[in-house]
């Protein structure tokens, strides 16, 4: 279902009012002067009639990007180790292979998220309890065509102030990558990307609830941006007016529960109540549900996109979505601009790896497939039921989502 958002830019009214104020000024110059003279005007005036013909009203114009969103890219040692084309534990890696099924999907999308949950903080990779992912891995996710990415998890601060500011300056040489959640500086933290497309203006700022107990080094809370209403608020209005459309991505909720709990849902409402246009939740590391709140689109959380975890549940930890939408932009010849954010649908997702997912983390082969390209059960057993089970989660809030159906 569509969402209609109207807004009049203010740039728009601010010339409009003076295109008026000018208009006004002019006319009655003109009078002062030409009424004051000896007539001479008065007898050609009718000369002039052809100029109030009127014209044929232009029409609107309209422009639409295309925008994927997933999960959590959650790189546990074993993960790595499968993709090391050197010493497992200090690389050099190639992750290529991991996104073999996916990469047509997502090089299709004008914006391509997802939320990068381990920091990729340098030195040699690190998995559990304290994350260094290997920068090979942000390069495949790069290369495979996602461009917006999210930085700001409970993980983010595992290697320190040092690791946050390798992740950065990562992040910095890469070209045309919208990000957001960390920074080296101040002026940097209030520096926001912004990204355009089409004509459509964007922007994503990124924030967690939690640091797992780890704080961040005091005078230096540009290092990661902690949820905390005032700074987000301030953050929200110094963006806003700068975008067509503006992104939160949210680091939230409870790990493994499948429903939002209280306090994603007073931060959601939070939120779209300051006019941001979509939410994109990460954490749980398993599928929630997709609503609206009046105009604000909220994904509570996609999953995990990829990972090594494992243990009872379903398989709700190995499968993911990779959920799509149209933007929509619409503007009148009066200048009114207006946002549709449409067409919701997406892929499911399953992490498929070798070894038991139920009772060990020794796994390898680590792969991320689409179930639109399961045939068999050669992939995951019972897929068709799993696949009927996280569409039913995903869309039990209400909201009808055109999921990607499993192959005929």
């Amino acid at each position: 279902m569509a969402r209609r958002k109207k807004k009049l830019k203010k740039k728009v009214i601010f010339t409009l009012i003076l295109l008026l104020i000018v208009g006004i000024g002019g006319y009655f110059g003109y009078q002062q002067i030409f009424n004051n003279d000896d007539n001479t005007k008065n007898n050609t005036g009718t000369s002039n009639n052809s100029n109030n013909n009127s014209k044929e009203p232009e029409e609107d114009q309209i422009y639409t990007i295309s925008m994927l969103a997933t999960g959590d890219a959650l790189i546990h040692n074993a993960v790595y180790w499968e993709y090391a084309i050197g010493n497992r534990d200090t690389g050099p890696y190639n992750f290529d292979g991991a996104l073999d099924y996916v990469r047509d999907i997502v090089s299709k999308y004008d914006i391509a998220y997802y939320n990068q949950e381990t920091p990729i903080a340098g030195g040699n990779p690190s998995g559990y309890p304290r994350f260094s992912t290997p920068s090979e891995f942000g390069d495949a996710m790069i290369k495979a065509g996602f461009n917006m990415i999210s930085t700001a998890t409970n993980h983010t601060i595992d290697k320190g102030e040092d690791g946050i500011l390798n992740f950065y300056n990562y992040l910095k040489e890469q070209d045309g990558i919208v990000f957001n959640g960390i920074s080296d500086s101040e002026e940097n933290r209030n520096t926001y990307i912004i990204g355009e497309k089409n004509n459509i203006t964007y922007a994503m700022l990124s924030y967690t609830t939690s640091t797992n107990g780890l704080p961040v080094p005091s005078g230096k809370d540009y290092l990661l941006n902690v949820y905390d209403e005032e700074q987000v608020k301030e953050d929200i209005e110094a963006v806003r007016d700068k975008v067509d459309v503006l992104i939160v991505a949210m680091h939230w909720g409870v790990e493994y529960a499948s429903t939002p709990n209280a306090s994603q849902e007073e931060i959601a409402e939070y939120l779209a109540s300051l006019d941001v246009d979509i939410i994109l939740g990460a954490h749980p590391h398993v599928l929630q549900p997709i609503t609206w709140i009046d105009d604000t689109l909220v994904m509570y959380s996609l999953g995990n996109f990829i990972s090594n975890q494992y243990g009872t549940g379903d398989y709700n930890k190995l499968v993911g979505f990779m959920a799509t939408l149209d933007i929509t932009k619409t503007v009148t010849p009066e200048g009114d601009v207006t946002i549709d954010i449409d067409n919701l649908g997406g892929e499911l997702i399953f992490t498929k790896y070798n070894g038991d997912p139920i009772n060990t983390a020794n796994h390898d082969g680590h792969v991320v497939i689409p179930f639109s390209k399961m045939t068999d059960d050669r992939y995951l057993s019972d897929y068709k039921r799993i696949y009927e089970k996280y569409s039913g989660i995903l869309e039990s809030m209400g909201t009808d989502l055109n999921i990607t159906p499993l192959p005929a």
